[in-house]
């Protein structure tokens, strides 16, 4: 993907995106990046999450000479444009090789860990069977680790995949030599754990289940990250399906249906009810009422008429239009938001594993006392079996078979929890942003409220009946499409059953409805629909009428045989958790925000009721981007909660994007958390289980590491064979699952 810009001296720079493949950790990200920008005039931003570049360079740089620069630091490059032609399964699911990989893995390795555990089932060649079973592990399972590992090497470097590699590689040849040259592969030997300090040549022992079960463990976490990464992508695919396919488009007088890259600017095309409106453009023909909640988070639908402005993608939910398209392709608002996503993921903070950042200085550490141990033991004339089984001792404690659990253990039992709660959280980077959150921001429409039309108000004149009110104005908007219509009809059908029929109905353009019921002229719409016919409303019902509209609520006037007889008050109204959401992140220490497009009254009425007093109005989604980042200027760390095509920019903005499950695709999947309950209370929730599981992680890596870090010492002095410091590895990964299905006793605040 390419666009071209122009510096204030006139240079042309052409802006180009790639997907990058083979990064396994987010230094692997700063090593592409800083290998991009080292070409002259080139300026890159590697995104590990997104697995995308965005580079920004000189017309003489090429897309082919960017492609080449990343191919060699030892990653793949590829244009999107050229990705298209990929496979499409693979690109449908692109964790399906690790997804196999990791399958045959545990099904091989879990046998090899039973035995190696438990003594009383090693029956006759044991050992054997487990080479068996552990050499495709090692050599295909572990192959990206092997690779990685490699790569790196190559370039002067170390990574996770290094400590991964040399571990799982040690404790299967130091195997071999014990099976083919040491006493191992005895027949009838068996293996048992010694927690006993000795000296020990430990020619005797195999250390298979160290190899198998690494692999396996670590797989499993590479495996979540992958499926998370991928999902980080989502959002734009989802904006691009979202836009109109094909159009009804007028051309001599016909009506002919054709793909939406055929409409051009200035043409005209027709959009029945229930259809999406294909592109931007001016109303020609005919009235309806529109829904740009999707868009502008407006809770009521919009009256549009000839000369009105209607958006792309927002959907026809009254009469039959025709519409002049104004805007095509990537000028329409739609494309405009897309390209805000696309920017608010590539500057996203690109956060970096607490195990990769200390591996940079662990990894090599371990290896150079690894060495240290083997020539020191050399050096006091030891036996070289005993040097070399305390330098293989020393790797193998410190072979990261916690760590590799620390991570997708503890997300595996949070995420598990999260989502019998309701609550899905994407990824480790998620949780990282939680520990800091200090500002919540709110958008209304379906989030705070329902998103829906309802009745919340009748108000009846002198001697006129409720029920009357209602029965003879629901079985009139029965004839309606327009969503106040139907919000009317529900609340009547409920209070009265079944409903009278309406004739000849009429559907008058942008003020009402009118038909007769029971044998009155009834009508119900605008105050100056009924004045048209002699009922003015007067007294009371229009003390009633302005009180509504004070509050940003929407009056109905309803008046059959010459008078005016009610008002109807249509709101969309509070979720019942809202207000006691609010209260319990105010007790979490948050400060909460109101962001809405919708306009001043109704957004002020609905922060007074569930107790909000900072409050940003009439925002388009542009502007809510601008409100996350100008709270994130003041030094806040933002967390968004919305559920409309129109939060998903600044979802992906915010330090934390949750996303209600109730509302669209785009924002979910642009979320970092999805809340699939859809009330705020599970947004609560969230924050709370989030911080829980960080802290989970946390707590897991640092006794991780502290194991192997307590251990390193005793294998150097000669004091932990391999044996006893893969115990020491299986009891740390033990510990870190314990540690981990703590969280599945998480209480929700939710009743």
């Amino acid at each position: 993907m390419s666009s071209t810009t122009h510096t204030d001296q006139l240079t042309v720079l052409h802006t180009t995106e790639l997907s990058i493949g083979g990064m396994t950790c987010a230094s692997c990200a700063a090593r592409v990046e800083r290998t991009l920008n080292k070409l002259d005039g080139v300026a890159a931003t590697v995104n590990y999450a997104t697995e995308k570049a965005l580079i920004t360079h000189p017309v003489d740089v090429s897309a082919d000479q960017l492609v080449d620069a990343v191919h060699a630091a030892g990653y793949t490059a590829v244009l999107p444009a050229r990705r298209d032609a990929e496979d499409e399964d693979e690109r449908d699911d692109p964790t399906r090789s690790l997804r196999q990989r990791l399958i045959v893995s545990v099904v091989l390795a879990a046998p090899v860990i039973v035995l190696a555990m438990v003594p009383a089932l090693q029956f006759t060649n044991w050992q054997w069977f487990s080479l068996t079973l552990t050499a495709p592990v090692v050599v295909w399972g572990a192959l990206p680790f092997h690779v990685a590992a490699w790569r790196a090497l190559k370039h002067g470097t170390s990574t996770m995949d290094t400590l991964i590699s040399l571990g799982v590689g040690t404790a299967f040849l130091w195997s071999l030599y014990a099976l083919f040259f040491g006493t191992a592969g005895t027949s009838g030997m068996h293996d048992v754990f010694e927690f006993t300090l000795r000296r020990d040549p430990g020619q005797g022992g195999i250390y298979l289940e160290v190899a198998a079960g690494v692999t396996a463990f670590v797989l499993s976490g590479r495996y979540i990250e992958a499926r998370s990464k991928h999902r980080a992508g989502a959002a734009l695919r989802a904006l691009f399906e979202l836009g109109a396919k094909d159009v009804v488009v007028l051309r001599d007088g016909r009506e002919l249906r054709v793909s939406i890259d055929e409409l051009r600017i200035g043409e005209k095309f027709l959009v029945r009810p229930g259809e999406k409106i294909a592109t931007d453009g001016v109303v020609d023909e005919g009235s309806s009422a529109v829904d740009t909640s999707m868009l502008t988070g407006e809770s009521t639908p919009v009256e549009v008429r000839p000369g009105d402005v209607v958006t792309g993608a927002t959907v026809n939910v009254g009469g039959r239009v025709i519409v002049r398209a104004t805007r095509i392709g990537s000028d329409t608002q739609l494309a405009q938001l897309t390209r805000l996503v696309t920017e608010a993921q590539n500057g996203k903070a690109r956060a970096q594993r607490l195990a990769d950042r200390i591996s940079a200085v662990f990894v090599p550490t371990v290896i150079m006392l690894a060495l240290i141990t083997l020539v020191a033991w050399l050096a006091m004339d030891a036996a070289p079996v005993a040097a070399f089984t305390a330098a293989v001792a020393v790797l193998v404690v410190a072979c990261p078979c916690a760590l590799g659990l620390a991570t997708p253990t503890a997300l595996m039992v949070g995420t598990g929890r999260g989502a019998q709660l309701g609550i899905l959280i994407k990824g480790p980077e998620v949780l990282e942003s939680t520990r800091r959150v200090d500002t919540v921001v709110l958008d209304k429409t379906g989030t705070v409220t329902t998103g829906q039309m309802s009745l919340v108000e009748v108000h009846v004149a002198d001697g006129v009946n409720e029920a009357e009110v209602l029965r003879l104005a629901g079985a009139l908007e029965h004839a309606s499409e327009h969503p106040i219509g139907k919000a009317i009809t529900a609340r009547a059908a409920e209070r009265s059953g079944e409903l009278p029929a309406v004739k000849d109905f009429q559907n008058l353009e942008g003020v009402g409805v009118r038909g007769f019921v029971e044998g009155h002229e009834v009508l119900a719409g605008r105050t100056r629909l009924l004045r048209q016919y002699g009922m003015e409303l007067t007294g009371t019902l229009a003390g009633n009428k302005q009180e509504a509209e004070a509050k940003g609520c929407t009056a109905v006037a309803v008046g059959w045989d010459g008078r005016a007889r009610a008002v109807l008050v249509m709101a969309d109204t509070i979720k019942p958790t809202s207000i006691e959401a609010i209260r319990e992140l105010r007790k979490l220490g948050l400060r909460t925000v109101l962001l809405t497009g919708d306009n001043e009254a109704v957004a002020r009425s609905v922060a007074a009721e569930i107790g909000i007093t900072e409050v940003h109005t009439e925002v388009l989604p542009s502007g809510k981007v601008d409100v996350i980042k100008a709270l994130q200027s003041n030094g806040h760390v933002v967390a968004m909660v919305g559920d409309g095509v129109n939060d998903a920019a600044a979802l992906a903005t915010a330090d934390l994007g949750m996303a209600m499950g109730t509302g669209t695709d785009v924002a979910i999947e642009a979320s970092d958390l999805t809340l699939t309950r859809g009330d705020l209370l599970t947004a609560v929730d969230a924050i709370r289980l989030a911080r829980r599981t960080l802290n989970t992680i946390k707590g897991n890596l640092f006794w991780a590491f502290a194991y192997n870090l307590g251990a390193l010492p005793l294998a150097a002095l000669g004091l932990l064979n391999p044996m006893i410091a893969g115990a020491t590895m299986a009891f740390s990964s033990v510990f870190v699952v314990s540690n981990s299905l703590r969280l599945r006793r998480f209480q929700s605040r939710r009743p």
